[in-house]
């Protein structure tokens, strides 16, 4: 039986050493140029940086992985569990204004994780060296390493390490969309429990892989996020399938290319968080409906982010004319923290909806909008809901805290005692203990989880409580000229008034003009769905609202950015003047 992925590798190396592990889009379009990795090729380039990194001394200690998209992150991690070092995955810079910004985390994920040696690509070794004396000085103490320039002759010295259930495999930094970033420790054992259970709550079943001819997977999503790494890589190797990859960037610029790809590679999964779906049906044409065929897509993933009814219903009536099913639908819910799925949604039948208004507590919340089940917990994972102040589980329907137990929650944060005995080791009035406490709020009915927003960013307004995806989602529909997932909602405290809500957008640069006029519908949206008058609406430019790496709000750095009077608000009066003067 194998212990750990780098059992798995070695199988699927010696079974099927021709079957195509991963293949990479590098232009984002299927008739582009492909790059191809055979299990017997990523075992040789996993033996070859796992020796490298042996003969240095490095086992035990931290890898900081900046890859772009590309199969070489698939062997530089593998090369990593493959020594036994602990692979810390984390976003490359790329342009100079988010290079700024990617150093500032990378320095302090670096220190966080003492991390030893940087494995990259030569590329993007040269970058790092070019920014390295005024804003990257650790970099000239550390260890880099090219690892594509690493032979696979190195590989010949290669020894099998000692690796224990518990012995930690990567270090999985937190989005930071609530708090600073901590280094979730993910075991070996964390890994293999997990990927059993997203392989049953999705269906990978061997007989499952012979009738889609080993096409697993299509993935656009960053390699170095829980979601891209833990599903269309690692779960692919898990299974041994075929995982086709390519870029965020690609699929951003042109969402349809990841319908293209799954038109013509057929797998059984792929998804993404719900905004993907919107952006998808922004390119629903007629002339794209007919050249696609979504017929063989079986397990449509959403999550990552709050799953929309409105949107899932959207886009399967918009994709029926291409074979798309409705009941390909696969809402599921997870986090770092428990290595990746908690609950996940059953293949081949429709997620299951409840209105709002059937649950009580959540009587400051919009009435006119169905709730989306993220499924059932899988094989071994407990899920109960408690109440955040009195640890008592509540009843049935009832909106609590979500907290989870199992092999799949891994075993705290990186030298974090202090956070790690608060989140992960909650107990129960009852006396059961060793919960994770996920810092999400959600409810039970009929053994399937609902999750209704986050604890900390709940907004308590005249006594009612509002949830900011709620608002934000009201927001995006308010007008077109507002940027769909670029809106932050918060209160902020009135010394007369009390907690009041402020609105924070994005606009699109062709809508900026009409800034007065979407600001009132946006106040005018807000007051007749949730009975809201806004104390401000911030309008912002593209691409300047704080999100994680992993593309989520932070809505505690947008509001403490709004406070400090540092938003880049756009300047309506000169818009005004410009106007006047065409």
């Amino acid at each position: 039986m194998a212990r750990s992925l780098v059992d798995v590798l070695s199988s699927h190396a010696s079974a099927r050493p021709d079957t195509t592990a991963y293949r990479f889009m590098t232009t984002g379009e299927r008739d582009g140029d492909v790059e191809e990795l055979t299990y017997a090729r990523l075992g040789r380039r996993a033996r070859a940086i796992g020796a490298h990194l042996q003969e240095r001394g490095l086992s035990g200690s931290r890898a900081m992985l900046l890859y772009p998209p590309g199969v070489e992150f698939v062997s530089g991690f593998m090369g990593c569990l493959s020594a036994g070092v602990i692979a810390v995955p984390s976003v490359p810079p790329q342009g100079r204004v988010q290079n700024l910004r990617t150093l500032s985390r990378m320095r302090r994920m670096i220190a966080d994780a003492d991390v030893k040696v940087i494995l990259a690509t030569r590329q993007v070794l040269a970058g790092l060296e070019s920014v390295s004396g005024q804003h990257f000085p650790e970099l000239s103490s550390m260890t880099c390493v090219a690892t594509e320039e690493i032979p696979d002759t190195a590989g010949d010295s290669w020894r099998e390490p000692e690796l224990a259930p518990d012995s930690v495999a990567f270090l999985q930094y937190t989005s930071g969309s609530t708090s600073a970033p901590r280094g979730v420790m993910v075991t070996h054992g964390n890994l293999m429990h997990n990927q059993l259970a997203l392989t049953e709550r999705m269906g990978h079943t061997p007989e499952v892989l012979e009738r889609w001819d080993g096409e697993l997977y299509v993935s656009w999503l960053p390699l170095y996020h829980d979601l891209g790494l833990i599903t269309p890589v690692l779960n692919n190797l898990y299974v041994g399938g075929t995982s086709t990859l390519f870029s965020p960037l690609h699929f951003l610029q042109q969402p349809e290319r990841w319908l293209d790809a799954i038109s013509h590679y057929r797998p059984h999964t792929s998804g993404g968080p719900n905004f993907a779906y919107e952006l998808c049906l922004r390119r629903a044409t007629p002339e794209l409906l007919d050249r696609l065929d979504l017929s063989r897509w079986r397990v449509a993933l959403n999550g990552a982010e709050p799953v929309r009814a409105t949107t899932m219903r959207r886009f399967a009536d918009a994709f029926a004319a291409a074979g798309f099913r409705r009941e390909s639908h696969f809402p599921c819910y997870g986090l770092a923290e428990a290595t990746l799925m908690v609950t996940g949604s059953s293949v081949d039948r429709a997620p299951t909806l409840v209105d709002r208004s059937e649950v009580g507590s959540m009587s400051g919340t919009v009435k006119d909008r169905e709730l989306v089940s993220s499924g059932r917990p899988g094989i071994g994972i407990t899920v109960v809901i408690a109440d955040p102040e009195r640890h008592a589980e509540c009843p049935e329907g009832e909106v609590g805290e979500i907290w989870v137990a199992g092999e799949s929650v891994t075993h705290g944060y990186w030298r974090n005692v202090r956070a790690t005995r608060e989140v992960f080791r909650a107990s129960l009035t009852d006396g059961r203990g060793g919960f994770l406490r996920t810092g999400d709020l959600g409810f039970m009915r009929d053994g399937e989880v609902f999750v209704t927003g986050r604890l900390k960013d709940l907004l308590v307004i005249g006594g009612r409580n509002h949830y900011p995806q709620d608002l934000e989602l009201t927001v995006e529909m308010a007008d077109p000229g507002v940027r769909p997932g670029c809106i932050a909602a918060f209160s902020v405290d009135d010394d007369t008034a009390g907690e009041q809500p402020v609105v924070v957008a994005e606009v699109a640069q062709e809508a900026a003009h009409r800034s007065d006029e979407i600001e009132a519908a946006i106040r005018g949206a807000v007051g007749e769905a949730h009975g809201l008058s806004l104390r401000d609406v911030v309008l912002i430019g593209r691409g300047t609202i704080a999100k994680t790496s992993s593309g989520k709000i932070q809505r505690k750095a947008t509001r403490a950015a709004y406070l400090e009077g540092t938003l880049s608000a756009i300047d309506r009066t000169a818009l005004a003047a410009g106007t006047a003067a065409q």
